[in-house]
């Protein structure tokens, strides 16, 4: 049976062992799925043991998205981008060595959770992406393939973000995006969508940026969920905005790895209504 996994440090909360037995029951695939946690010192090896005892590919959780993005010999756009990945993918040549393939698929299931689960169009929208830390950096640019009118990168250091935008400039320019850096307290108002990739919520801190970012009506995202999201859900209700967490991020970015190694694209509405029926209190 083919071996695939999900690496982390911690990673006993993942949810990613039950998605993927959920995708593999649905569309007749043959896998199996499990969680390891891994070493802070040791990410590199224990990728290496996983490939050689039949390791097909493996998801990649904090805190080694950028040792994975380093590790791989071919790396997709969205990894030389972002320079985090959280999908790798192992093969042999014709000598038998391994290749180790990294693709980012963060960004993919985000846009994907919006637009078709969420039911909120990004083209011609404004965006705000709040945070310029590896979560932001992995969705930045398929949230420019949705082509937005504009998207702004808010961070606390505007060095951060100026580098971030920096990197990401020539695509914002193939997609017609107007794209610019912005520190916390200079944010400016009325954005149609917000998302935020801080772990504010985590750390038990307020919202990094005013309530004047909203538009009414407009869709408030954390890419967290559970009870790490509960802080921004609570302030994007009281101020008129549309609360939506990260759970089906989890459920499409997972999608996307599932049909990058099977070739085959799973029912993730199907599984991202089982998984919330699953967490709800």
């Amino acid at each position: 049976m083919d071996l695939y996994c999900v690496m982390g440090n911690p990673v006993e909360h993942s949810r990613s062992p039950w998605i993927h037995a959920r995708f593999a029951a649905l569309t007749g695939q043959a896998l199996q799925y499990d969680k390891q946690l891994v070493p802070l010192d040791s990410f590199a090896a224990t990728v290496a043991a996983f490939a050689h005892s039949g390791g097909r590919g493996c998801n990649v959780t904090v805190p080694f998205k950028f040792e994975a993005a380093a590790l791989a010999q071919q790396c997709s756009e969205r990894v030389q981008l972002a320079e985090a990945c959280n999908v790798l993918s192992f093969a042999r040549d014709a000598t038998g060595t391994l290749q180790v393939s990294a693709d980012n698929s963060d960004g993919l299931g985000l846009v994907r959770d919006i637009v078709h689960n969420a039911g909120v169009p990004l083209q011609g929208q404004r965006v705000l992406l709040i945070g310029a830390g590896g979560a932001a950096a992995g969705v930045l640019g398929p949230l420019l393939d949705a082509r937005p009118h504009s998207l702004v990168v808010a961070n606390r250091s505007v060095a951060k973000a100026e580098a971030l935008v920096a990197r990401h400039a020539a695509l914002a320019q193939r997609c017609g995006v107007v794209l610019s850096a912005s520190g916390l307290d200079a944010v400016p108002a009325g954005f149609d969508v917000v998302i935020n990739a801080t772990a504010s919520s985590l750390s038990g801190a307020g919202v990094p940026v005013p309530a004047t970012v909203l538009k009414p009506g407009a869709l408030a995202y954390d890419m967290m969920y559970g009870p790490a999201a509960q802080g921004f859900l609570d302030w994007a209700r009281t101020h008129g905005a549309q609360p939506r967490d990260g759970l089906g991020m989890l459920v499409e970015q997972a999608a996307e790895a599932f049909a990058l190694w099977r070739g085959v694209r799973p029912p993730s509405a199907q599984v991202l209504a089982e998984l919330r029926a699953r967490v709800s209190p």
